[in-house]
């Protein structure tokens, strides 16, 4: 849609690539710029029609259906993107990984959200929506915290989409992190599995805790180097919950280096005297099998500076 006020009645085709998204979804994709609660409004007010009748949020799309929207006037300061001058936003071309006509693999900055909200004005996404304004379709196929650097994925096509979260939900998707824990881990322990239960705080933050009453959760761990007060391992999810690596360390023992909500002061104190001034967990490595080419991918990104440079000022305390 080229009419960044959408002041005209418009009609739109669903193809294959979007049947099965909620109209609600697909409405916030194409209609960049346009607050939510309107798109919410003119569903709920019956504005929105799909094959001339009336439908709800929930809806989810047929290939041939016909959309109508009515017209849609929106304020100029709601419509403004993320300017591409921005300098979080530029640099962000220098870390694509990888792309192609369905992907983007990103190197995903350390204090960058993934998506907007909680009272940022953008993330990844709004960025990347800025960086390719032709792009019809761009979704996130998963999360890391806004803390977490490392490779994420987005979905150019909903199809992929729906393909890598396929792969997901079978655990085919291998995700591996590395990570600096606190003091020395144990050689034997290869995994920790504890349930985790996601709570919401009155401040609107999330907090994980170990809980009986929690989601079964799996992370698998290795060994990477040992130094005199903390370890470098390498962290696989085996299920995906919010903050489940820096949860399970936390509860093994051994919280990870910056980690300002799940940490040990006294560690991170120390931490920060060798230079770290960030969590340090980074998704250093993901594998799938492309949702098109059905090829077995494998993306690399490698420690920031600033990691490497916590790595070296260790290395030279242990010489």
């Amino acid at each position: 849609m080229t009419d960044s006020n959408f002041n005209k009645v418009q009609f739109l085709a669903i193809d294959s690539d979007h049947e099965g998204q909620r109209i609600d979804n697909y409405l916030r994709t194409i209609l960049k710029g346009v607050p939510k609660s309107m798109i919410y409004r003119i569903l709920r007010k019956g504005e929105v029609r799909v094959n001339k009748k009336r439908i709800k949020p929930e809806y989810k799309l047929v290939s041939g259906d016909e959309i109508r929207l009515p017209p849609i006037r929106v304020s100029e300061s709601s419509q403004q993107a993320p300017s591409t001058k921005l300098d979080k936003v530029a640099t962000l071309e220098s870390h694509i990984l990888f792309e192609d006509d369905v992907l983007i693999v990103v190197n995903k900055p350390s204090g960058m959200a993934v998506h907007g909200g909680s009272g940022l004005s953008f993330g990844v996404i709004e960025a990347l929506r800025a960086l390719r304004p032709t792009a019809k379709f761009l979704e996130l196929v998963h999360r890391l915290d806004r803390d977490t650097s490392g490779c994420l994925l987005i979905a150019k096509k909903r199809s992929a989409l729906k393909h890598l979260h396929e792969q997901l939900r079978n655990k085919t998707m291998d995700k591996r992190y590395q990570a600096l824990v606190d003091g020395h881990w144990p050689e034997n322990r290869f995994k920790v599995k504890a349930p985790l239960l996601k709570n919401i705080v009155k401040s609107g933050e999330r907090i994980v805790t170990v809980s009986a009453e929690g989601k079964e959760s799996e992370t698998r761990f290795r060994i990477l180097e040992s130094f005199a007060q903390a370890t470098l391992v390498e962290a696989s999810p085996i299920t995906g919950r919010t903050h489940q690596i820096r949860v399970h360390c936390q509860h093994a023992g051994h919280p990870i280096a910056g980690d300002s909500k799940y940490k040990d002061e006294d560690f991170n104190h120390y931490m920060a005297k060798q230079g770290l001034n960030r969590l340090f967990l980074h998704a250093y490595r993901i594998l799938y099998v492309h949702p098109v080419t059905g090829k077995q991918m494998s993306h690399t990104a490698n420690l920031d500076n600033s990691l490497n440079q916590t790595l070296k000022a260790l290395r030279k305390l242990q010489a």
